[in-house]
């Protein structure tokens, strides 16, 4: 009796090794984050957080997708297939986050902090910076992601597949001449500043950032009067709605004084890969933009 007890004790032991092998600690921005077992059903409440998924072919359940499920990178649509939406990135829908059982939560510090502590209550919460992060932040909370989610060996693959990426696009790129992405709507135009994910990314493929006078990333509302006085050589426009801002601008004498008018060097791209979308992917397709733009 007491031998078999013993084997049984073993045995429980053997079979316990694998969870406790499992087990990880990360920091995310809220301190140490630990998980001791590898997540199954997934909760997302970022396209950036949806990308890096899909990077490394793993399927969220539900992703906070604004109820409009189009906004989702095509490129991360086709690897992930289907999901439940939980609403909007900004006020996702406990209830219905709940309701999909997840068993980790990947949540965004700059949107999600007042429900933090109710999203742990549900699940895991892994918090990180999506809003407002830089590019570099972003491929840092992707290698984050891979090592919760059990696919750090693929996620620093994946990484380093993406920087070879970049680096080819990069030699491909004529250099010369400052660049400057903005979103135009119906009333106004937000520049992006190089610490801002669009400049992040024009940066890393050996482009120039035009100089917007911003202390950080956060977009800058501007005049007319205010885009001449940055006036970059190349602008980047994405357009969240037409007619926009610019259609109004074009009537004005100061509009023929850009540098980029002067030389027919304004370009659009699509707002929903260039401002909401952030991550992997979605800076792969901006430097596919990019080469496109540029050497047609």
């Amino acid at each position: 009796m007491l031998r078999s007890l013993k084997l049984l004790g073993l045995s429980l032991l053997i079979v316990a090794l694998p969870a406790l092998a499992s087990a990880v600690d990360v920091e995310d921005e809220k301190g140490t984050f630990s998980i001791e077992y590898t997540p199954k059903r997934i909760v997302v409440l970022e396209f950036s957080f949806a990308d890096a998924l899909a990077a490394v072919g793993i399927s969220p359940v539900g992703i906070a997708d604004d109820k409009e499920k189009a906004r989702v990178l095509p490129a991360v649509r086709e690897v992930i297939g289907d999901w439940e939406s939980v609403g909007m990135r900004s006020q996702p829908s406990l209830e219905v986050i709940a309701s999909l059982k997840p068993d980790l939560i990947i949540a965004d510090i700059g949107r999600h902090e007042a429900v933090y502590e109710d999203l742990k209550k549900i699940a895991p919460t892994l918090i990180l910076r999506s809003r407002r992060e830089t590019y570099e932040d972003n491929l840092k909370a992707s290698a984050i992601i891979g090592k919760v989610v059990g696919k750090h060996e693929a996620m620093q693959a994946r990484l380093t597949q993406h920087r070879e990426f970049m680096q080819s696009y990069k030699e491909k790129l004529p250099k010369g001449g400052s660049f400057q992405f903005g979103v135009a709507r119906h009333d106004l135009l937000s520049l992006h500043p190089e610490a801002a994910y669009a400049g992040g990314v024009i940066k890393a493929l050996g482009l120039e950032n035009a100089k917007t006078g911003a202390k950080d990333g956060a977009s800058r509302r501007v005049s007319l009067e205010q885009l001449l006085a940055v006036n970059p050589d190349y602008l980047i426009i994405g357009e969240y709605s037409k007619p926009n801002v610019l259609n109004d601008w074009e009537k004005e004498p100061l509009w023929n004084v850009l540098k980029a008018v002067k030389n027919n060097r304004i370009f659009n791209v699509d707002p929903n890969t260039w401002s909401r979308c952030r991550g992997i992917m979605a800076a792969e397709q901006m430097a596919k933009d990019l080469v496109k733009i540029l050497t047609p």
